[in-house]
């Protein structure tokens, strides 16, 4: 489904009536072979003499390999698991196929890796166009970008402090007995990583809204904006509401929330239900300013603009897979497009926080460089590059302020 153009969390709608531990196993598959882009059509096309042309069985080769390469403990049943579920597609035409391939991969698994190691898209495990930009963009860190791109991200926590302290909460997550730690002071003031995900139901006060997941490099933006209570903020692309909700943890705001779709914008008010807060949230276009706006100028903007998402890969591996190069001409087009119509909304003194989940500097900086030459009453007061590491996914803020 991911080939054909679905996000993974709209293809693994499928599980949805599937037992929980069935379906965690399928996730855990199809976020691995998802991750691995390029590694498994690397094997098959050593192994096989032409391509599938049936795709549920290609994808069925595709995890039983990534299964077998993670898992070789297990490399019996991975196998005769597999073979039982070919039998069960295209009337079972490919059971010899699949199980010549996975047997030939486990006794040729050296030679064949030692041959992956060549390809760099297998390899590395990225498209090669995006490779490219990596190292043109960051000469001395694009392999721990490209690294931590393909490990699971760290489930990271946000206490709501209103609600609660950190050293209070990491309390009752020990008598539930899970273990944490406090983020860095500079990656986050209320963050704590667990080690070990769970479950939320499994987080102590979840429900009650004392506590929401949120990774660290997402929890800078309220941090940064910092809006004073009171102050009149809007947030202009805001589901699902992570930041919304942290704004408002913060200070009592006055707090407009949009976002274009209907069904993301629900998620926002479930969010802020669950947290017990207020905003105003409305389905709309943030770019079509007149629609939607009632001439009040707002102190305070966050701009958390669609992007590539190029830094939060590894939590949202298909983006590999369904991302395209001209994309990302694409992205910064309606990027610039949606600072021109936002920053007029600015009362003089304001401030705008730009935001992305990008790690593409003609997505960030070299964005904001052009803002500030169309606008020469826009001041930079603060950027930063957050780049995928073990604690934070990739993140890019430009904090700016109104002149006049």
């Amino acid at each position: 489904m991911v080939r054909a153009g679905k996000s993974l969390s709209e293809a693994l709608l499928v599980l949805a009536d599937e037992p929980a531990v069935a379906r965690s196993a399928a996730q855990d598959v199809a976020y691995g072979v998802l991750r691995r882009y390029g590694w498994g059509e690397f094997i098959l096309g050593r192994l096989m003499s032409k391509p599938l042309t049936h795709p549920e069985t290609q994808a069925l080769l595709l995890g039983a390999l990534y299964r077998l390469d993670t898992r070789p403990d297990s490399s019996p049943m991975v196998v005769d698991q597999a073979v039982a579920a070919a039998g069960e597609l295209a009337g079972g035409v490919f059971k010899g196929v699949v199980n010549g391939v996975l047997r030939n991969f486990l006794r040729q698994r050296e030679s064949l890796l030692l041959a992956l190691a060549q390809d760099e898209e297998a390899n590395y495990q990225y498209p090669r166009w995006w490779l490219s930009r990596l190292r043109r963009a960051y000469r001395d860190d694009w392999q721990s970008i490209v690294a931590a791109g393909n490990t699971p991200p760290p489930m990271t926590l946000r206490v709501n402090q209103r609600r609660s302290t950190l050293s209070d909460y990491l309390a009752r997550l020990n008598v539930a007995g899970l273990s944490a730690r406090p983020l860095l002071h500079e990656k986050g003031l209320h963050g704590l990583i667990l080690d070990k995900a769970v479950a939320v139901d499994a987080l102590p006060g979840f429900f009650e809204g004392i506590v929401s997941v949120q990774d660290a490099g997402a929890q800078r933006a309220a941090e940064l904006l910092a809006p004073e209570a009171g102050a009149r903020v809007l947030d202009a692309c805001a589901a699902p509401g992570g930041k919304t909700a942290h704004l408002l943890e913060m200070a009592d705001l006055d707090l407009l929330a949009l976002d274009i779709d209907a069904g993301r914008t629900r998620r926002i008010e479930e969010n802020l239900q669950r947290l017990n807060l207020q905003a105003t949230v409305t389905v709309a276009d943030c770019s079509d300013v007149q629609r939607w706006w009632d001439g009040r100028p707002f102190d305070a903007i966050l701009a958390d603009v669609p992007c590539s998402a190029s830094g939060v890969v590894r939590r949202h591996p298909d983006i590999k897979h369904l991302r395209r190069e001209s994309d990302i001409r694409r992205f910064a087009h309606t990027q610039a497009a949606l600072l021109d119509a936002l920053w007029p909304l600015l009362k003089i003194g304001g401030k705008l926080l730009y935001a992305t989940c990008s790690v593409f500097p003609e997505e960030n900086s070299a964005q904001i460089d052009a803002f500030l030459v169309r606008q020469p009453g826009a001041c930079r007061l603060h950027e930063e590059q957050l780049l995928p590491q073990d604690e934070n996914d990739g993140f890019y803020y430009a904090l700016l302020q109104k002149l006049a």
